[in-house]
């Protein structure tokens, strides 16, 4: 059932609230881009699905992007095709329409994983493309040091990779994608070597997890975090981030194909 908010958001989180100032902090990283990209192939026909405000979405000739939430779908940028409001789980194509269909930091979203992907891999004749990150590791992070909330959240929220793997059936590979230290898509482990920036409410509001703590919470942590570096705490414990090139954490990119 297509049950949303006012703002037509589909998931748990409400982005007519909280996703005014996504494309201000989540800008596409070039370097995951190029993982994406190569992961389409030569795909001319794409689906981009929770498409948001266009981050990632794939250079191919046609794309079709599709975002439940006005907020985001009038944050894309002119030159970017208009948006289908839909859902993940009834996306409104005939079968096999497309040469492949892709999702960036969607699916933990939707309401029904495994029906949006069943839906991405019916609409699709080649590959589907997923990145997402690991409920798994996404703990091993020291973020998780002052604001556990926020990440048990993330942990709760993001489908095991298993489930995912299963219901895009086909043969499906997962591949770790490191995140630059200089990345330039703001969610939470893009600063793990410029704690500095999540100091700012607006990085964290790009960050959707963090609209499930309360004020109480994003004020301890702001206070704690600005505390810690002020003392020169954080950086005896994590300062070597600071000059580490990439951080393994959390992100992966699933890549499946028909049998």
């Amino acid at each position: 059932m297509d049950e949303r908010t006012p703002d037509g958001s589909a998931g748990d989180v409400d982005y007519g609230s909280v996703g005014g100032g996504y494309a201000d902090h989540r800008r596409p990283d070039d370097r995951i881009a190029a993982r994406i990209a190569q992961a389409l192939g030569t795909a001319r026909t794409v689906v981009n699905v929770g498409a948001g405000a266009g981050s990632y979405e794939s250079a191919a000739p046609e794309v079709t992007p599709v975002e439940p939430s006005a907020a985001m779908r009038v944050q894309r940028p002119a030159h970017l095709p208009a948006a289908v409001d839909a859902i993940a789980e009834q996306l409104p194509f005939a079968d096999a329409s497309f040469d492949a269909a892709m999702t960036t930091f969607s699916v933990h979203q939707w309401s029904d994983a495994a029906a949006g992907l069943r839906e991405m891999r019916r609409v699709a004749r080649g590959p589907v493309v997923v990145l997402t990150c690991d409920p798994d590791l996404v703990r091993d992070f020291w973020l998780y040091a002052y604001a556990p909330e926020v990440l048990d959240t993330e942990a709760r929220r993001y489908p095991p990779i298993a489930e995912l793997t299963e219901a895009l059936g086909g043969r499906t590979t997962v591949q770790p994608v490191p995140v630059p230290l200089d990345c330039t898509d703001g969610f939470n482990e893009a600063y793990y070597g410029r704690p500095e920036r999540l100091l700012d409410p607006g990085a964290r509001q790009a960050c959707s997890a963090w609209s499930f703590v309360d004020e109480e919470a994003r004020a301890r942590f702001a206070a704690d975090l600005r505390r810690d570096l002020a003392s020169g705490a954080w950086d005896e414990r994590y300062g070597k981030l600071r000059q580490q090139p990439y951080f393994k954490g959390s992100l992966m990119l699933l890549r499946s194909v028909p049998e």
